[in-house]
């Protein structure tokens, strides 16, 4: 008997068992210390109470549960004897859960922090704006017919510091332009994750952050033991440990911007140089990746080259060299952004990922952003699948135009006509995998290269 008396005391205080039968002693030994069995009734009933009335004002908010669910939210407004919001109705559906004036705090604030073109609910205003505004007289109405158009176009005239991008919808030369650009953020407005009200701000500054961390083009005049052979063998071999680790495409490329900013910064030895590497690519793994391998794998890839001391040290030389900034604008964001306006083309977006690693072996892509690579191998690989011309669409989210993509472009194809000299490149897009990337377009090249290249190097010398 004592030992069973144990065990049931044992249960009691046990508060957080939902299965034992300690929750009605527990709740009576408290109504006991507290009031008496009637006011612990009354005090039960108002628990029961209040929790009918939480779970009713739960269910009225179905449209919680799934934002993006437009026909949920219409059916609960429609119930609800409100009105249905016009656009962004999933992002709305919290709002006018509670008050309608929250709505129109978001509907305001997503399109003044937005540099888009002129959206739906936008132009709306515009043209309600001098309906609301109390009109002079007839007579003075009449006299001034053509008062909206002419303060539409001094709006116009009156911001110079409009980003480029957008000038190019807001006012561009020819009209045609401006009615071809479609806006593809509006259909993700819905979609919290794909943060559509602020993608244009945030393209923006990843474009002036694309300057500030260029590297010196011309860092090899001052390495008195390095080639720009050597360093294009090495981030041959950087590939290769690349694809051997699994590691993602962010990793790669931003290994090589920390080679050639810290090559920019300081004189290497060659017998180093492969350290560097390493390095930067233990680095960059530590910066892109979810689990970043051990410094004893980046060790053991190197032919036990280096010790693991060697390469922590390294790391923190390189890290003070660059103060530390890893805030490098990747180019498979701008290449995301501009795969958006193709529709988001697999086969496209496989060969301009080939086409955006021809950067990282040939310095001669070391003087352009990323950005503008993005932008020439994206139209590089849709002129060799035959996807069709560079629209306007596609030029403004590229932000970059047929004329600018030139220079680019030619480089890319001079490469791919030239010999292979990178066989860890061309033997990793070679796979099926990558859709046999290096084989196709060098198949191209070597067909379409004289109408491309030859014809604007005699048009170059016919200047001169």
């Amino acid at each position: 008997m004592p030992q069973a008396r144990t065990l049931r005391t044992r249960g009691t205080m046990n508060e957080n068992d939902e299965n034992g039968p300690s929750a009605r002693v527990t709740r009576a030994k408290s109504a006991a210390l507290t009031t008496d069995a009637a006011g612990a009734k009354k005090a039960m009933g108002v628990k029961r109470a209040t929790t009918t009335t939480t779970t009713g004002a739960t269910r009225s908010r179905p449209a919680l549960g799934d934002v993006s669910n437009v026909n949920k939210t219409e059916t609960v407004e429609a119930k609800a004897g409100k009105k249905p919001a016009a656009s962004k109705a999933g992002l709305t559906s919290k709002a006018t859960a509670h008050s309608g004036g929250i709505q129109k705090v978001s509907r305001t604030s997503s399109a003044r922090t937005s540099n888009r073109p002129p959206l739906g609910p936008r132009d709306s205003n515009k043209k309600s704006n001098p309906t609301t505004h109390k009109r002079p007289p007839s007579k003075e109405r009449s006299a001034q017919p053509e008062e909206p158009p002419r303060k539409k176009h001094e709006l116009e005239s009156k911001h110079p510091m409009i980003p480029e991008d957008d000038v190019k919808i807001i006012k561009p030369a020819p009209q045609a332009f401006q009615d071809a650009v479609q806006d593809l953020d509006t259909e993700d407005l819905d979609d919290p994750l794909m943060a559509a009200e602020y993608v244009v701000e945030i393209f923006d500054y990843l474009k002036d952050l694309e300057i500030m961390t260029l590297p010196n083009p011309e860092y090899i005049d001052h390495q008195p033991d390095l080639e720009w052979k050597m360093r294009g063998i090495l981030v041959d071999w950087l590939i290769e440990v690349h694809t051997r680790f699994r590691l993602l495409p962010e990793t790669l490329f931003l290994a090589v911007n920390i080679i050639d900013r810290f090559l920019s910064a300081e004189v290497v030895a060659l017998d180093r140089l492969q350290l560097v590497g390493v390095t930067a690519m233990f680095i960059a793994s530590k910066y892109e990746e979810v689990l970043s391998p051990h410094v004893a794998n980046f060790s053991h890839v190197a032919d036990e080259t280096f010790s693991d001391k060697e390469i922590l040290d390294a790391e923190r030389h390189v890290l003070a060299t660059l103060e530390y900034n890893m805030s490098f604008p990747n180019p498979m964001n701008f290449l995301r952004r501009i795969s958006k306006a193709d529709n988001y083309d697999i086969q496209t977006r496989t060969l301009g990922k080939y086409l955006m690693e021809i950067s990282l072996l040939d310095h001669r892509f070391m003087c352009y952003p990323q950005s503008h690579i993005s932008a020439a191998a994206m139209y590089l690989a849709r002129l060799i699948l035959e996807r069709g011309s560079w629209d306007a669409t596609l030029a403004h989210y590229s932000g970059y135009t047929e004329e600018e993509i030139e220079p680019v472009f030619q480089l890319m194809v001079d490469y791919l006509h030239r010999p292979v000299s990178h066989e860890a490149f061309f033997k990793k897009y070679a796979s099926k995998k990558f859709l046999k990337a290096s084989i196709l377009t060098r198949q191209w090249a070597k067909k379409y290269h004289h109408m491309y290249v030859d014809a604007a190097d005699s048009l170059v010398k016919d200047e001169q």
